[in-house]
């Protein structure tokens, strides 16, 4: 029985599933993912990075993602991100991703301190479908199946040292996967925009409200609102909000001006807080001087 229930999951579940990209709690700390036009904007450092999701905890089969990326300034006005993403859903009837892709950035100076960025994105997407338990894996409607389609995507990032502003679609191209003409994946071209502004308080405080609104065609509009509060440049705590789904605490540290972790816990505010304890993501930041340039840069984002 809890075999049947977890395949009508599974087989009605992942299309809705599939119509959002991941969705990250921390997006802000790397925004490459969903806008190609997103740039670091220091040249010399070269920023590497890991996160991690495990979503609905206590859910059998609820995804898990895990990303890696770099920026990486290629001169003053061109920079490169590369993103490596897996993301996976289900157990013994498994959907996984793996995605592979570079965003090219190209930056104009408007006036002191603020920037414009076009962004292109070009990449793969590897898509498998298969069904590893003994009680369905003779049946054709789980036979193993694989597909690998094109991502293109494109973006424009405004930015200043103190606020940004982006819109961006990561994804232009619609794909889908079917099983037996049984579409268990199916992918649509998003939008995004994104913003926040970086509050001085005082010497010590920082307050930095940011937002990102997600539209996807044939889906309803929705949105994140996420406010951090950064103390002494080291320490951040923060609460987030994503409109009809979950609410979310933020926490970071810098452990070294070049080190930086950060976690955030998921609380479901709908239906599904009564079958899952919750959602985690973790995130590690490092920062490579490559050419010692760093300090010549006197006014450093913290965005």
């Amino acid at each position: 029985m809890k075999i049947k229930i977890f395949i009508v999951f599974i087989i009605c579940g992942l299309s809705v599933f599939a119509q959002q990209e991941p969705q990250y709690t921390q997006y802000m700390y790397n925004m490459s993912l969903v806008n190609p036009g997103y740039m670091i904007n220091e040249p010399s450092i070269v920023q590497v990075g890991s996160l991690y999701r495990t979503q609905w905890v206590g859910i059998e089969g609820a995804p898990k993602t895990a990303n890696a990326f770099a920026n990486i300034p290629l001169s003053e006005k061109v920079e490169l991100s590369v993103n490596y993403l897996n993301d996976n859903v289900g157990g013994n009837v498994n959907l996984s991703e793996n995605v592979f892709n570079v965003n090219a950035a190209y930056k104009i100076n408007l006036q002191k301190d603020l920037n414009l960025s076009f962004g292109i994105k070009m990449g793969f997407d590897h898509i498998n479908f298969s069904a590893l338990g003994s009680n369905v894996g003779g049946d054709p409607l789980f036979q193993n199946t694989n597909k690998t389609v094109i991502n293109i995507g494109a973006g424009v990032f405004l930015f200043h040292k103190n606020y940004y502003v982006g819109l961006s679609s990561p994804n232009l191209i619609p794909s889908d996967l079917d099983v037996n003409s049984d579409v268990v994946y199916k992918d649509k071209p998003h939008a995004f925009l994104i913003g926040g502004y970086v509050f001085d308080i005082n010497s010590e405080f920082k307050l930095k409200p940011s937002a990102v609104v997600k539209y996807v065609t044939g889906s309803p509009l929705s949105f994140d609102i996420s406010t951090n509060v950064l103390y002494q440049n080291t320490f951040e705590l923060g609460i987030s909000y994503r409109y009809q789904d979950a609410v979310a605490g933020l926490a970071g540290i810098n452990i070294t001006p070049n080190l930086k972790v950060g976690y955030a816990y998921d609380f479901n505010t709908n239906k599904l807080n009564t079958y899952n304890n919750g959602s985690h993501e973790f995130i590690l930041l490092y920062r490579f001087d490559v050419l010692g340039l760093s300090k010549k840069y006197s006014s450093p984002r913290f965005y």
